[in-house]
């Protein structure tokens, strides 16, 4: 992935963490612009990573958008929400970047 690539895989990032933290107010105290402005958010951010699918491959487009958002989103939601994950939930989540690591990472390294 080029610089181009990774300039709008933030753009998407960005776009997913500020949907994702809309509907956690929408969760905490529904109301009907907060719906609506996360569907759109959301939806923005479908857009982008479209663009990325076409010009870098479904696998790779949606890896690095799963680890990035994982890592990013379980972040806000700890330290911005004050949630707070049990053992066996971190470790999942770090098995998660591991997984999602080795699909990205395996054919550089010599998987197919």
């Amino acid at each position: 992935m080029n610089l181009w690539g990774l300039l709008q895989l933030g753009l998407a990032t960005v776009i997913f963490l500020l949907a994702a933290t809309v509907a956690k107010y929408w969760a905490v105290a529904p109301h009907v612009g907060k719906i609506v402005l996360a569907l759109a958010l959301y939806s923005a951010g479908n857009l982008v990573m479209l663009k990325l699918v076409r010009d870098f491959g479904m696998a790779s487009a949606f890896s690095l958008s799963a680890i990035i958002q994982l890592v990013a989103v379980n972040l806000i939601a700890l330290i911005y929400f004050g949630e707070r994950l049990g053992m066996i939930q971190g470790a999942g989540v770090v098995l998660a970047v591991v997984a999602v690591a080795m699909i990205t990472l395996g054919p550089a390294a010599g998987g197919r």
